[in-house]
């Protein structure tokens, strides 16, 4: 029985990838897209896709969730909107498949407790890329051992957050196995604000915006006598969709949230 999905975000960079990748998977049905504005009655509307792509837009979620029953409902919006589509998602009892950031500490414990209480299965993940989850567990690993680190991540100048939801979710990672500790020299002084980047835990990290790049991150750990530098790139929005596939099939097994694929690998 095939999953039916529906998109919201269709027609970003990442939103385009993603709709041909559900188009192409044999166990799957792109029921439906939600867009903040009326941009056509069907995909097929849009120049960005073929004339054989029919999933209606919707600018509704309830409407879109009455007329065409989705399954899961990947969101690739963007994180002024993110919050109330995966709420509503859940409310909807559709399951929800987020690869946008920018949720606050307090809106994740919300959508944990609804996510348990509909006992619906919720992803949201600040990366897709089964490379970029490896970097992540990989450096939680090294800072056991190496305590000293820096996170330098990397994006297109497009990208509205700061730092990325990687470079948090990498932070966060490290944090739970790695005792509090101020680095650097205790009389350091910036002499041009935020020279240092951003302080989390006592490790800093660090927050680069050029056009050309994509989504790149390393993870240094000083030590002795010694560096050690976890990396990953992604060279193109592809890297990101075998996650995505991943999550639709792995969010209708379960029943509450998850955050960070590196929880379900």
């Amino acid at each position: 029985m095939s999953i039916r999905v529906a998109i919201a975000g269709a027609r970003g960079k990442m939103g385009i990838e993603a709709v041909h990748t559900v188009m192409k998977q044999k166990n799957m049905e792109l029921v439906a897209v939600l867009d903040y504005k009326e941009v056509g009655q069907t995909l097929a509307d849009l120049e960005i896709f073929p004339a054989s792509y029919l999933a209606p837009i919707f600018t509704d979620m309830q409407e879109l969730v009455e007329v065409t029953a989705p399954d899961v409902l990947v969101d690739l919006t963007n994180p002024h909107a993110v919050y109330e589509h995966t709420k509503e998602a859940l409310a909807l009892n559709v399951r929800p498949v987020v690869g946008t950031t920018g949720f606050t500490d307090e809106q994740l414990a919300e959508l944990t407790a609804l996510a348990k209480e509909k006992e619906l299965g919720c992803i949201i993940a600040p990366n897709f890329a089964i490379g970029a989850v490896l970097m992540m567990k990989f450096a939680k690993e090294a800072a056991k051992y190496l305590p000293d680190v820096e996170i330098i991540e990397m994006h297109h100048d497009q990208k509205l957050d700061a730092p990325s939801g990687t470079g948090l979710k990498t932070a966060q990672m490290i944090q739970e196995v790695r005792a509090t500790k101020q680095q650097g020299h205790p009389e350091e002084k910036e002499t041009l604000a935020g020279a240092r980047g951003a302080d989390f835990d006592g490790m800093r990290v660090h927050s680069v915006r050029l056009p050309g790049l994509v989504a790149h991150q390393q993870v240094l750990f000083g030590g002795d006598g010694q560096l050690l530098t976890i990396r990953h790139d992604s060279l193109n929005r592809q890297s990101f969709m075998s996650g995505i596939a991943f999550c639709i099939e792995e969010v209708m097994k379960m029943d509450q949230l998850v955050y960070g694929l590196e929880n379900i690998i």
